[in-house]
């Protein structure tokens, strides 16, 4: 039986980015494949009345502080030292979220997500401008022009809200977000539960 990993992600979470760089580990001890499913947290987000941390909490008292806590802590024991927040953020990611649906129709789409996302969480690239979206996507070896282009095909649109819609569905709030099967899981936190389902359905 083939074991897969869902991975519902948007280039503006650096959770996803996270996310990212434990997966490849997952993968080669379970065995599974990681099915990189694009979708718009902001559509999530809107579908289901979720917010934004900084938003929901935003009141809360010490919570976002415990939360840059944990983050740090994670990065630390996972060794991402690579990470850097982007001083961009919040970056509107609707050209890069497009990206990789045209990436994945041009048979692209898990090098181009890595690609993104170290563009967003490690260079630091204001990746909502059009011209500097085509100039990393070209440095990182894809035909950024064509990329550009492909971002206002009506099938590639479509099929971004087609997967968002189809998440929601499933019963995702935010992301980053993982399913194994029926099963759903949420927020990098969860990852070696992830891993521990893949290997409890083999």
């Amino acid at each position: 039986m083939t074991k897969t990993i869902d991975f519902i992600f948007d280039f503006g979470s650096p959770n996803a980015y996270l996310s990212h760089q434990l997966l490849p580990g997952i993968a080669a001890r379970t065995g599974a494949t990681v099915n990189y499913i694009p979708c718009l947290l902001g559509g999530i987000f809107k579908a289901t009345g979720n917010q934004a941390p900084m938003v929901a909490f935003g009141n809360v008292k010490g919570k976002l502080a415990y939360e840059q806590l944990e983050m740090a802590r994670f990065i630390k024991q996972h060794k991402a030292d690579r990470f850097r927040l982007n001083p961009h953020f919040p970056v509107n990611t609707l050209i890069l979220m497009r990206g990789a649906v045209a990436a994945e129709m041009n048979g692209q789409l898990v090098a181009y997500t890595a690609a993104g996302l170290k563009h967003m969480w490690e260079d630091g690239l204001k990746m909502d401008d059009p011209a500097v979206f085509a100039a990393a996507m070209t440095d990182s070896g894809f035909d950024g022009a064509a990329l550009l282009a492909q971002t206002q095909d009506p099938a590639v649109k479509e099929r971004l809200v087609a997967n968002t819609n189809a998440a929601v569905a499933r019963g995702a709030f935010g992301i980053p977000t993982f399913f194994v099967g029926d099963e759903m899981f949420f927020g990098k936190d969860r990852l070696m539960q992830v891993e521990a389902e893949v290997l409890a359905q083999t």
